[in-house]
């Protein structure tokens, strides 16, 4: 019996979703961000690129913009070797592995607002924990007011999004590490190879599109980080910590909103030109392994 094929149009209401919910407002952001759209504006008026030639000029969105681009840069590389890692591991033959992977990833299923709220009262600077350790091991000079100093807030944010997706690579990694043959392992193992050159040869190269995935993903999702920030740090102290998503918060707050709308765009149009990259290498590297 030949395949069975399904007539297109059963495709059609997924389609209908996505144009109503994604492309429709999608296209109309791309306009109104060429508009001066404001809670005060009796009337919209198109004002070209008014919006994209003023936003290029504030400082306070340069901020945001490096910000971003450290936290995501961070972030995209410590979670894949954490996520690898971990992996690794996991995938030996432990007594408690389950109960380990259920344990790393469980971070992930819990919503971020809760996570931030959590890690505020971790890093308070006189009854968090993380202080009180270093008190009670006797690193006194290693105590910080984590979140409200300049020098590491963005730190602290980092390394609480770490805690939470490290989790989630850890799951794709293994997910790949079903799929290599274990012959293949114990063949090498056989014929003398130590695990680093197992790793290197056979184990890295046939985990390339579980790489790819999470690479892609870790690094559009940190891109686009929000309620990590706002809830620890609402982008402060100062601007220090300030990031796309907050400073379009702030905008819309104020009532700009043509030109929040036009951050948005400079934002999306920036993970594109990042991430499409990125994938097309990721995926010519796979064709070549």
């Amino acid at each position: 019996m030949g395949k069975m094929k399904y007539p297109l149009y059963f495709s059609f209401p997924a389609l209908a979703v996505f144009l109503l919910f994604f492309i429709t407002p999608t296209i109309i952001g791309f306009y109104y961000s060429f508009t001066d759209w404001n809670i005060n504006a009796e009337q919209i008026r198109f004002n070209g690129l008014d919006n994209y030639i003023e936003l290029f000029k504030e400082p306070r969105l340069k901020t945001a913009l490096i910000n971003t681009l450290i936290f995501a840069a961070v972030v995209t590389l410590m979670q894949n070797f954490l996520g690898l890692g971990l992996a690794l591991i996991l995938n030996e033959a432990l007594k408690l592995r389950n109960l380990l992977r259920m344990i790393f990833f469980l971070p992930y299923v819990i919503a971020p607002i809760v996570i931030g709220y959590i890690f505020r009262a971790i890093y308070h600077p006189e009854h968090g924990i993380v202080n009180t350790v270093l008190d009670k091991v006797g690193l006194h000079f290693m105590m910080q007011d984590w979140l409200n100093d300049p020098k590491y807030a963005l730190f602290s944010i980092i390394v609480t999004d770490l805690w939470r997706v490290a989790g989630f690579s850890m799951v794709v990694y293994l997910a790949g590490l079903q799929f290599i043959p274990k012959d293949l392992i114990e063949s090498s193992s056989m014929d003398g190879a130590q695990y680093w050159q197992r790793f290197r040869s056979i184990i890295f190269p046939l985990l390339a599109p579980a790489l790819t995935v999470n690479v892609l993903l870790s690094m559009i999702g940190s891109m686009k980080v929000f309620e990590m920030v706002m809830v620890l740090t609402e982008g402060g102290p100062g601007y220090t910590t300030e990031v796309f998503y907050t400073y379009i918060r702030g905008m819309f707050s104020t009532g700009l909103f043509g030109y929040a709308t036009a951050v948005n765009v400079v934002l999306f149009v920036l993970v594109t030109i990042v991430g499409v990259p990125v994938l097309i290498a990721m995926k010519k590297r796979e064709v070549e392994m």
